[in-house]
């Protein structure tokens, strides 16, 4: 290797891990952004005098917002500037925090949700154009890995992180805060440098063939993958986002211990992903690994849901249960990855990702309704039931590539 190709390796091994930075940073904040109001539910349902219910219409707005939002956004971000677009996905989520916690009006609440959810529409097809599209095809599997670790402990970080600043400011002051965070990686992401031109890194290992638009998205595998992340993110709404709720109802568990036991599940599934990457690496067959990782998740939810395990076993529990979780998603990405076309693969994560806004559309109103009906335990029964119905789903998912 030749000093001038030395250093051009160089150069673009240190534009790959600044845009792999910045790109991560982004995706930090919207696995933070997604946890924010949970934690302080109890409090903004006290301060307007609501429901768990009607506070519960404002994930199903952001939810809903970008259920309709994200796909044909994945098909813009294929056709514009996507590190643009990923900055103004992150402005919108910011504006939106900032104007709840400015305007005292339930309604504008709901309203900023919807902008929230249609930040949220650019995260999956900007991040994974950008990786596609400029880092080196021999860093490419590390990109993803880091990128889904940086989600994963976002979502790790929002419910203390959250708690804190509602102790400092109350929950106003946190979602300040949260806007704070969105802000400042948008301001990152726009001077962070667009990586090489790597553009064969952008097509997956599969046969250039088969329809590449709208047609793509209803072929059989395509559809089952979609199909499989609807039933399982149903289940793991509801365990993210109403188990602390649940757990004070059911057995006066108190905040900290149930939001200790969520930071727990969702600091191991940020290492149950990097586990789950070096495992996808070495096994061919990614529906036992979902498999088994997701039936970790039934025994544990059906478990918590009968027996009052007290502090330590709850939080033993959950972090099992999250690191199985965690090591779920790299095979899960793969199942998609492998019946997707050169080409095509934003456009299809968009599609089936949309799977966990439909689930985040209607888990809320009916995880909701068991609480306002004082059935806590059965939240738990739900979640287990709805993750079984995902291992039958994925186990679906034909094995051909689309065509």
């Amino acid at each position: 290797m030749t000093a001038s190709t030395d250093l051009c390796y160089t150069t673009r091994r240190a534009d790959d891990v600044r845009l792999v930075a910045g790109v991560s940073a982004a995706h930090f904040v919207s696995h933070f952004y997604m946890l924010v109001l949970p934690p302080l539910f109890a409090f903004v349902r006290a301060d307007y005098a609501v429901s768990y219910t009607e506070i519960g219409l404002a994930l199903t707005m952001f939810n809903a917002v970008s259920a309709v939002a994200q796909t044909p956004a994945g098909f813009l971000i294929d056709r514009i500037n996507a590190r643009f677009a990923l900055v103004a996905g992150l402005l919108l989520g910011a504006i939106g925090f900032a104007g709840a916690a400015m305007v005292n009006s339930y309604w504008v609440l709901i309203a900023m949700f919807g902008l929230i959810g249609l930040g949220n529409t650019v995260y999956h097809p900007a991040d994974y154009t950008l990786l596609s599209r400029h880092v080196a095809p021999e860093r490419m599997s590390q990109a993803y890995s880091v990128h889904t670790f940086s989600g994963m402990l976002g979502s790790a970080a929002a419910p203390a992180a959250v708690l804190l600043m509602h102790g400092m400011y109350g929950w106003r002051g946190a979602f300040l805060g949260a806007a704070a965070l969105g802000f400042l990686a948008a301001l990152v992401l726009l001077f962070t440098p667009g990586g090489g031109s790597h553009r064969a890194a952008s097509r997956p290992h599969v046969a250039d063939s088969g329809p590449t638009n709208w047609r793509l998205l209803l072929t059989a595998p395509i559809l089952m993958n979609f199909v499989f992340f609807t039933i399982y993110a149903f289940g793991s709404f509801g365990l993210q986002n109403f188990s602390v709720v649940a757990l004070g109802q059911l057995y006066g568990t108190s905040p900290v211990t149930a939001n200790s036991a969520l930071s727990s599940y969702l600091l191991l599934s940020a290492l149950g992903v990097l586990i789950g990457g070096w495992i996808a690496a070495r096994m061919t067959n990614n529906r036992v690994i979902v498999g088994f990782g997701l039936f970790a998740t039934v025994i544990a939810a059906l478990l918590i849901g009968s027996v009052d395990l007290g502090a330590l076993l709850l939080v033993l529990v959950m972090s099992l249960s999250g690191l199985c979780s965690g090591m779920v998603m790299p095979s899960r990405d793969m199942i998609v990855r492998e019946v997707t076309p050169p080409g095509s693969f934003g456009k299809v994560f968009a599609f089936v990702t949309t799977g966990y806004h439909i689930a985040g559309i209607l888990a809320p109103l009916v995880f909701g309704a068991l609480l306002d009906h004082g059935e806590p335990r059965t939240i738990f029964f739900v979640i287990a039931g709805f993750t079984l119905l995902s291992i039958c789903a994925v186990a679906s998912v034909p094995r051909r590539r689309a065509a």
